[in-house]
């Protein structure tokens, strides 16, 4: 998952970029405006609104022409005012300076699951393909090593979206809420058990780390995943 900061202040972004990418996301940073105006959007995007060379609204309206693209307004403007022109502008959601880092990772995700219908939209129709693993979205099929692996619809889902974010960390919240869309216990001891099945069924060309505390992540002897 790839997240863009666009700060100007380097403090502040190198600390967002430090948390962001122990979090497990791909982070990049641009401290103008005019460079966010040329820049590929991403799928988070978190904008400070104080830029030097322009104003931030500027770049959150033009952000706007993609809808897979989720944006939160990062800035020291705290009046209520300011916060309503941010989202009329088009932000997502709006979080004021300073912010904990808890806070900013759960506003995140809450704006990841507004955009995740536009998101699956945009991915390409080809077959997702890591080291010895092909998985083709449009008629769920999974082959390794052009062996083909039978998976129930959760353990396809829980394969792909692994695979999408592969080699990063993928959240145990992420997980449930996107594949089951709840976080309760019982939902959790759920994943636990399609985990393991998932394991068994995929062989050891295709590894799902358990990283305690945080989550799973997917990593074969391959390259990076493409399609």
């Amino acid at each position: 998952m790839r997240i863009t900061v666009i700060e100007d202040d380097d403090r502040v972004a190198r600390g967002l970029m430090t948390v962001l990418t122990q979090a497990g996301f791909e982070v990049r940073r641009i401290a103008t405006a005019a460079e966010a105006m040329r820049a590929v959007p991403s799928d988070v995007v978190l904008v400070d609104l104080g830029l030097p060379d322009g104003d931030g609204l500027d770049v959150v309206r033009k952000l706007r022409d993609c809808p897979e693209t989720a944006v939160i307004a990062v800035t020291a403007r705290s009046e209520e005012h300011e916060r309503v022109r941010g989202l009329r502008a088009g932000a997502d959601d709006y979080i004021v300076k300073p912010f904990g880092i808890p806070e900013l990772l759960a506003r995140i995700d809450a704006v990841l699951r507004r955009t995740r219908a536009a998101r699956a939209l945009s991915q390409p129709d080809g077959p997702l393909v890591l080291g010895p693993m092909r998985i083709v979205v449009g008629t769920r099929e999974v082959t390794i090593d052009d062996t083909p692996v039978t998976l129930t619809r959760k353990e396809f889902e829980l394969l792909l979206l692994l695979a999408r974010r592969a080699p990063n960390v993928v959240s145990r919240d992420a997980i449930l809420d996107q594949i089951w869309g709840a976080t309760w216990e019982s939902a959790s001891r759920t994943l636990d058990t399609h985990i393991s099945a998932l394991r068994h069924k995929v062989g050891p060309a295709v590894l799902i780390r358990t990283m305690h505390g945080v989550g799973y992540r997917l990593l074969t002897d391959g390259p990076e995943p493409i399609g």
